[in-house]
């Protein structure tokens, strides 16, 4: 009898501290499920910046005719003045800077301010930089801007004697002035002549020969070019004429001048006119 009250009496001691254990786990379970509540309710002091997208407005690459255009209009008028001091024709200076720096792209160009691809050599005491060429890693100059580059380039050829030659060729003989260069050694390029030739031809740069004149071409905006509804652009082909333009499109020549502002009715291959509506 006595065992079984003691049993009793642990029983129900045992029952009460369950119950006072599952009363204190569910009375702490509360505070914390209050306490979250609260805690979700309550904006945070500092908010979390809203991340916009980034937008790009698209942008027209230019085109071959347009990238000449930007480079002839830099340097034009510094051809002009290297061929008055130093007789070298302007549209040769041109077409091998056009050549030697990617129409002024070129890693050499950009990084180096170098148009003309020329090497150190011996004798160079100035800034260098290093480019894959006939061989790799070779040693470049360096120049403070692109004038430089150009006033190098003339004393390059006016003070060695292996270009000597040249200097006794007619001075609007660019083909003579072409193939002497390669003769002479500036370029190992096979092509190199007809490279140049073919620059000079296309984009007319004889015409930077002329010492009385200093001759701009036009500067192009970057982006698009802005059209009016019911306008569009015609790249001009090999063999096209004002009027046979005008005639493919049923416009007025007149029309077609005005609205590209073309002067003395020339036009280039690769060039982008704007075609007015009918």
């Amino acid at each position: 009898m006595y065992y079984r009250l003691v049993i009793s009496v642990v029983f129900a001691g045992a029952l009460l501290t369950s119950c006072s254990i599952t009363k204190s786990v569910r009375k702490k379970t509360q505070v914390v499920e209050q306490k979250q509540q609260i805690l979700d309710k309550k904006p945070l002091e500092t908010p979390l910046p809203t991340i916009q997208p980034v937008v790009k407005t698209p942008t027209r690459s230019l085109t071959t005719h347009e990238k000449v255009n930007v480079y002839l209009h830099q340097f034009g008028s510094t051809a002009q003045a290297e061929m008055r001091a130093y007789k070298i024709p302007a549209s040769i200076t041109l077409a091998q800077g056009l050549l030697e720096s990617g129409f002024g792209e070129g890693r050499l160009a950009v990084e180096g301010n170098n148009h003309f691809g020329i090497k150190c050599h011996t004798d160079w005491a100035g800034g260098r930089i290093y480019h894959d060429d006939d061989e790799k890693g070779e040693c470049f100059r360096v120049y403070e801007n692109a004038s430089e580059s150009y006033r190098d380039h003339s004393l390059f050829l006016s003070n060695r004697n292996r270009y000597a030659f040249l200097f006794r060729l007619g001075k609007k003989d660019y083909h003579a002035w072409a193939r002497g260069l390669k003769k002479a050694g500036y370029a190992t390029d096979p092509k190199y002549p007809k490279k140049i030739i073919g620059l000079i031809e296309r984009y007319q740069l004889d015409r930077f020969d002329d010492k009385e004149a200093v001759v701009l071409a036009p500067a192009v905006p970057d982006g698009h070019r802005s059209l009016k509804k019911g306008m569009q652009l015609y790249v001009v082909e090999k063999g096209d004429t004002l009027y046979s333009i005008a005639r493919k499109f049923n416009i007025a020549v007149k029309s077609l001048i005005s609205s590209n502002e073309i002067k003395d009715n020339l036009i280039n291959l690769g060039q982008e006119l704007i075609i007015p509506q009918k």
